[in-house]
């Protein structure tokens, strides 16, 4: 993929949302975009399971996950879900564990850091729903573009959907 958040920044600036720093890459995929796909819920993964069991056509999951840093949302057996059914990356406003092996997915990830506890199932949370954390307001629909330096937000595709 051939994209600099921060030439996007330089081009585009006053039209992006800039996250606050403090997330970490975790996948194979350094830098990754696409369409955005929201769930909210704490310490709950399993709306998280049923995304990634669905077709992602390219697009990230943003999961805000209440910044919980006592248990991890995604493990290696969703990522490897995301992968196989097309999804271009996750941003988790909590933990993953299972990092070794998601580091060598196809999968772009970036979250607050790691964890070996699994969270519960109990089914609670809200798919495709506006969310805010990092200093960003996350909508379905709006397209997210990370890579080493950070992780942007536009109402708008900013490059051509083959890139």
């Amino acid at each position: 993929m051939q994209f600099k958040t921060a030439d996007l920044c330089d081009e585009y600036g006053d039209s992006l949302q800039v996250c606050d720093p403090g997330f970490s890459s975790f996948g194979g995929r350094a830098r990754f975009h696409g369409q955005v796909s929201t769930i909210k819920c704490f310490e709950d993964n399993s709306l998280v399971r049923e995304a990634v069991a669905e077709p992602g056509a390219g697009r990230v999951l943003v999961v805000d996950a209440g910044g919980s840093r006592r248990c991890a949302m995604l493990g290696d057996l969703l990522a490897a879900k995301a992968v196989e059914n097309g999804w271009a990356g996750v941003l988790m406003n909590g933990l993953i564990r299972d990092s070794a092996d998601i580091g060598k997915m196809d999968l772009g990830v970036k979250a607050l850091g790691t964890h070996p506890l699994k969270s519960v199932k109990k089914g609670v949370g809200e798919r495709d729903v506006a969310v805010r954390f990092a200093g960003v307001s996350f909508v379905p629909g709006a397209y997210l573009y990370a890579d080493e330096d950070g992780v942007i937000c536009s109402a708008a595709a900013l490059l051509p959907a083959s890139a």
